[in-house]
């Protein structure tokens, strides 16, 4: 797709030079609506008031934030406890039905991702989280019910 001497030939001739990603473009369209009417800046205080929501629930959970120095405002990742296989959080989270991602390469196992952004709001959020504490109980990281939803909806509940 980005041959660009092969697609200007191509478009010469009314012609692509690849099959086009029909569905990717169409989806970008609407997306693109969608941030249009919602607004950029409205977009990104979204996913920022939902990012401070992940990572006060995550910090009152007593887990710790993977990067320490510029933590995103799209996703929040958070390195596994002691003891537990990030892998095996990812896997329980989506047996009840909530896609989270697990680490990549030299992360694999240590860490999970916990996305906050597009589509994403703050009942998923809420959701999430408490589905979180479960799965983490269940591993045998021991933490208090509600501890880390209660620290979110704190987030949430403010005005903006």
């Amino acid at each position: 797709y980005f041959d660009f001497a092969k697609q200007l030939k191509s478009q010469q001739k009314n012609q692509t030079a690849y099959t086009s990603a029909v569905t990717l473009t169409l989806g970008l369209q609407y997306v693109l609506g969608w941030i249009r009417e919602r607004g950029l800046e409205q977009v990104f205080a979204h996913n920022q008031k939902l990012s401070a929501a992940t990572k006060a629930a995550v910090k009152a959970m007593g887990l710790e934030l993977f990067s320490k120095q510029y933590p995103s405002d799209v996703l929040t990742a958070v390195q596994a406890p002691a003891g537990v296989d990030g892998q095996k959080v990812v896997a329980k989270m989506r047996e009840r039905g909530i896609w989270i991602a697990g680490g990549q390469a030299q992360a694999k196992g240590k860490i999970f991702r916990i996305a906050h952004m597009g589509y994403i709001d703050e009942q998923d959020l809420i959701g999430t989280i408490g589905a979180l504490e479960a799965v983490l109980n269940n591993l045998g990281y021991q933490v208090a019910l509600g501890v880390g939803v209660k620290a979110a909806q704190e987030i949430l509940g403010k005005e903006a």
